[in-house]
This record gives structure tokens, sequence and C-alpha cells, in this order.
């Protein structure tokens, strides 16, 4: 599974394996029922603490995206749409807020960020 972490955001390294497996999850990259890299693994792989890839997948377990069964590993858990949809609305939501945010200390007013989005939109 390919999945890049770097130290150059303010982003936790747990939380970028999460969402990028979540993206993964919800591009249907991963489908239902398919097996994840054991924590170790990954780690390895990562090269990074086994405590952090637990972490990752304990988030993911808990937002109901991958199942674990002991002894056996982590495996995709077979997605609800509403759940997607939910999970979908809370990122746009999470980079719209973050562009508003930069529009206002740009000087950028609200009509022009909506005819910008609405350009956007309509590509």
């Amino acid at each position: 599974m390919d999945i890049i972490i770097s130290n150059m955001v303010d982003e936790p390294i747990y939380l970028q394996i999460e969402n990028q497996i979540k993206a993964k999850i919800m591009s249907g990259e991963l489908a239902a029922g398919e097996a994840l890299p054991s924590m170790r693994n990954l780690a390895m792989q990562l090269r990074i603490s086994v405590i952090t890839t637990k972490r990752a997948y304990e988030e993911l377990e808990r937002d109901g995206f991958i199942e674990s069964y002991t002894g056996r590993g982590c495996f995709v858990k077979a997605q609800n749409a509403k759940l997607l949809r939910e999970e979908t609305l809370r990122q746009t939501e999470e980079l719209l807020s973050k562009a508003v945010d930069k529009a206002k200390l740009s000087g950028i007013g609200l009509e022009e960020l909506k005819e910008l989005l609405d350009k956007n939109y309509n590509k």
C-alpha cells in the first residue's frame, strides 16, 4: 500500500496515515474485506513507530472504516453510503474553512469568493 508521510506538514503522522487510508477506501481503491498491512509491517515500511500505526488503525476502526480480528489482522469494512457521504462532507467543510480563512487574510470578499467557488465547481 502506498502511503506517503511528510514531516514538513503540521498534521501528525498517524493522521496522515489515517486520512490516506480513508481516501483509498472512499475512492474504492481499497475494497471491502481487503486486508491492510499489519501494524508492524506498515511501521517498518514507513520507518515509523508501531505505536503511530496502531493509533491510525484504532482511529480508522473507531470511525467505522476498518475492522480488526485478533490473530488475523485488519480489514476494510463494508462501507455505509451514508457514512461515506458524511466523511466527504466533513473533509469538504474542512477544506472550505481553510480557503475562507486564506481569503479573509488576503482581503477577498464573500462575493468574490462565491464567484471563485462557482467557477471552480462548474469546470
